[in-house]
């Protein structure tokens, strides 16, 4: 047929639908069909691809067909097809040799029968070799002998006496018939010498041989010995063998050697390219006479071919979420040898999440066999491997990669379980305080995550005054600066989701700590350091050594370290009998005081924290040594009149203060006395209804146990005309403070 010729429908015949061929990948899959035929995808059509000639393909078989396989995917089926390729006559008869040259003994009688050539043709059937015809002639005639395998031999049969001397030589023409439409003939001229004597012609032992040999039989060894034997003497019946009727193939394949017919190999036999050899054997003696023979040589096959893996179909990636039992690919395999050695068993090599389901006897799916995850392995290589079941067995391997391409099936996890960031307060607005960072193991958008802030408390103030995070990085700025004395701690949310489809997050918890800072110098509480103030303390003359007299209260609005204070003289006059505590403030006698001792210091106390660097603040107290009230007047006479140019006026002041404290003294004393008969309860202190409100700051640092005193009642006068006002003790000594107003 010409190429292009349509041969059949194929999608008819499969039941296919033909406007589906193209999107389920129809194809022909086949070792060597495929450089015959092609399918047409948009009709169906199974075209010739190129023109197919029986002989080659199948020589002198009775039936040549060629097979192949139709492949489609989704869903995937594999249809074997057999295609029966029928012979047309187009092999015409053809002899061997084109002259036939035959010695015949004068005295032959008639009736002898003389074997000829055979003529060949690679057709079968009818289109082969049907009839001799032998040209017209009075001595001879054409008779066919056939033989048990069908052939047909022509034969020479002598009809009338020869006669040497009348004609010492015959020249006729031998023509062979095949039975096609036209019939195509063949012909040999056929030379028959007219001699003397011999008159037996060599006859073979077998009129057929049948023979096996091995395709990986070594070049020049023996396939066979055929012999013939001659009755007659001399050289009559000397023997000599030769290929008859044999194609220039054969020739190059086997030689035998004419004396003695053994056949030998020429090249390497190949069960591969041709299963079976036909030989015509030709033994003729000294004489002329000839006699023929036929060798059929079986070629037996050898595992020398290793299987042959073909990917038909491959999906070089599947998502990590594809449900088991997914096609991978689609495999096909091949061995060119026969029998077991040409039955494959495939496997695959690797402990991997993949099995080969065998779809057809030369089809194999390979199929996923559980889910696969890429964050655990993100690529496979499969290899397959092939073994035949010969002896000993041959395999082939072939390696496919297949590529896990990610789904969104991981969250974003945070390096941490929870964040504590610590940042000092007085920062710069904007500046860079902290970084969280999550990890996601999905790939590409999947993996990328973005960053967002909120506030764990929702009664909190929004998170957006204090802070941001860059949505890409997890980097935590600043928006303002912080101050500890205000806002010591934040309690932040931190979520990071990722880009997939859908998306992914998680939360983590964030705990920013603001860490102090020196920025708040200590506040003296007691004394109170204001303007014009001045503090006298008045220290009984009689204190002990170690006699506590005052204690400075201080407190610092920073915390920790930075909250640590200690306290310091910075100004005393000499010589100085008092000490303070560095840690408490208390101050202290030193030692006892002496008549000539100078009684009435004023000193300036410091307090200064722990920081860096240090901040310190400063106050001032007056001591003024006296047992008695009307002690302390004059010595603040003494003390007005040496410091003050009005010391008139801050006498009379201090008079009137003296007499208003001790007529208000005696009524407290009244008060009191009234109170302890009631509760029969004899008592050296007040009620504590009786004393004034202070300072919470100062409760609590009297509260633990550091100042020894009670506290004393201060009460105030103030006077119209002196614009002054006096404060005096209730009990055990005397505190007198003046404002000027």
């Amino acid at each position: 047929m010409r190429k292009d010729s349509v041969i059949a429908n194929v999608a008819d015949n499969l039941g296919l639908n033909i406007t589906n061929l193209s999107s389920r990948k129809l194809q022909i899959v086949s070792h060597a069909s495929e450089q015959y035929f092609y399918v047409n995808l948009g009709n169906g059509n199974l075209y010739v691809k190129d023109r197919i000639d029986r002989e080659t393909l199948c020589g002198a078989a009775a039936t040549c067909s060629l097979i192949f396989d139709v492949m489609v995917e989704n869903p995937f089926y594999v249809f074997n097809i057999k295609i029966e390729i029928q012979d047309i006559n187009d092999n015409a008869p053809m002899f061997f040799h084109d002259r036939i040259i035959l010695e015949i003994i004068e005295f032959t009688s008639p009736g002898a029968r003389f074997a000829l050539q055979q003529a060949i043709d690679p057709d079968i059937g009818i289109n082969s070799i049907q009839t001799y015809k032998l040209s017209d002639n009075q001595y001879f005639s054409l008779s066919e002998t056939h033989r048990d395998d069908g052939s047909t031999f022509p034969e020479l049969v002598l009809e009338k006496a020869l006669d040497r001397e009348t004609q010492s030589n015959h020249e006729l023409i031998l023509t062979a018939l095949d039975g096609g439409n036209p019939v195509r003939s063949g012909t040999a001229i056929i030379k028959i010498i007219i001699t003397d004597g011999n008159d037996n012609a060599p006859i073979f032992t077998q009129n057929v041989y049948k023979v096996s040999a091995n395709e990986n039989a070594p070049i020049n060894s023996t396939v066979i010995t055929v012999e013939a034997t001659d009755k007659d003497e001399g050289i009559n019946a000397q023997v000599t063998y030769l290929l008859s009727k044999t194609s220039e193939s054969i020739h190059r394949m086997f030689s035998i050697n004419s004396t003695n017919g053994e056949i030998k190999t020429n090249k390497d036999i190949d069960f591969e390219t041709i299963k079976n050899y036909e030989l015509s054997i030709q033994a003729k003696d000294g004489g002329g006479l000839v006699s023929h023979a036929k060798v059929l040589i079986e070629v037996l096959d050898y595992n020398d071919n290793a299987p042959e893996i073909i990917i038909t179909s491959l999906s070089s990636s599947i998502p990590e979420d594809s449900e088991p039992g997914t096609v991978i690919a689609v495999i096909r395999v091949h061995d060119q040898d026969s029998g077991e050695n040409g039955e494959v068993d495939c496997q695959i090599k690797e402990n991997v999440p993949f099995e080969l389901i065998l779809s057809s006897n030369r089809f194999y799916k390979i199929v996923t066999t559980k889910a696969v995850d890429r964050e655990k392995i993100s690529s496979y290589n499969i290899t397959v491997v092939a073994t035949d079941r010969g002896s000993p067995s041959l395999s082939s391997g072939r390696t496919i990669r297949l590529e896990i391409s990610d789904t969104n099936d991981n969250p974003p996890v945070f390096m941490k379980s929870a964040y504590v960031a610590y940042v000092p307060e007085n920062n710069l607005p904007g500046a860079s305080i902290y970084s969280v960072r999550a990890l996601d193991t999905d790939a590409g958008d999947n993996a990328k995550i973005m960053y967002s802030l909120f506030n764990a408390n929702m009664e909190d103030p929004p998170v957006s005054i204090y802070l941001s995070i860059n949505i890409e990085t997890g980097v935590l700025y600043a928006q303002r600066s912080f101050d500890f004395e205000q806002n010591k701690e934040f309690l932040l949310q931190v979520t990071a989701r990722d880009n997939g489809s859908p998306s992914l997050s998680s939360n983590v918890t964030l705990i920013i700590r603001i860490v102090d800072q020196n920025d708040n110098a200590p506040k003296i509480l007691y004394p109170p350091p204001e303007n014009g103030l001045t503090i006298f303390e008045m220290v009984p003359f009689s204190a002990e050594p170690g006699s506590l007299i005052t204690k400075v209260v201080a407190v610092d609005e920073d915390s920790g370290h930075n909250a640590w204070l200690s306290y310091h003289f910075i100004q005393v006059s000499e010589p100085f009998y008092c000490t303070i505590s560095e840690h408490t403030g208390e101050i202290r006698t030193s030692r006892s005081f002496l008549e000539k001792d100078v009684l009435n210091h004023k000193v300036v106390v410091m307090v200064k924290d722990n920081g860096a660097p240090s901040l310190s603040a400063t106050t001032t107290l007056s001591l003024v040594v006296a047992d008695s009230f009307q002690q302390l007047v004059p010595k603040i006479t003494s003390r007005a009149n040496d410091g003050n140019p009005d010391a008139n006026q801050q006498l009379y002041l201090v008079v009137a203060l003296a007499l208003i404290s001790l007529l208000f003294i005696v009524t407290i004393m009244v008060v009191i006395i009234s109170k302890c008969r009631a509760s029969k309860s004899p008592t050296t202190s007040f009620s504590t209804s009786l004393y004034p409100p202070m300072d919470p700051r100062v409760l609590s640092m009297y509260s633990d146990g550091t100042l020894s005193l009670p506290y004393p009642y201060n009460f105030c006068v103030t006077l119209d005309s002196a614009q002054q006002t006096m404060t005096l003790p209730m009990f055990h000594h005397i505190k007198v403070s003046l404002w000027k107003i």
